[in-house]
């Protein structure tokens, strides 16, 4: 019965002034928003108060402490060596395979042992999924 309804409400024309009236939700244009929540155009990022010079001799947003500051800029002699380290590529298991494990490296060896075992578990368990 109720697709019946439905089927003789496509044969019907409805003047436009009609369907405003029965309902249809319009919204205000223009205006100004006044706060709230959502993205307005007023919410742009707005640029920084914080000077260049201080800037380039402090580490903004690093400080972690309600009383503390934000720690400065040291010179690269300041700071450890290792951490001109850290972002260096690492050989890969296929590469530390290739090599003689006697020969390696501490660092490469404990890598070998960490990716060697990673590569044996996956490969036992592909292995008990297939049975």
């Amino acid at each position: 019965m109720a697709l019946t309804y439905i089927r003789s409400l496509r044969n019907v024309n409805f003047r436009k002034e009609a369907i405003q009236i029965g309902g249809c939700r319009t919204f205000a244009v223009g205006g100004k928003k006044k706060g709230g929540k959502g993205g307005a155009a007023g919410d742009a990022p707005k640029a920084s108060s914080i000077s260049k010079e201080v800037k380039a001799s402090t580490v903004v947003g690093a400080n972690i402490l309600k009383d503390g500051a934000d720690p400065k800029v040291l010179p690269d002699s300041e700071y450890p060596d290792w951490l001109w380290h850290l972002l260096d590529k690492r050989p890969a298991l296929s590469e530390l395979r290739r090599k003689d494990i006697e020969s390696l490296p501490y660092d490469d060896l404990k890598r070998f042992v960490k990716l060697d075992t990673r590569a044996r578990i996956k490969e036992n368990n592909s292995v008990r999924a297939k049975n």
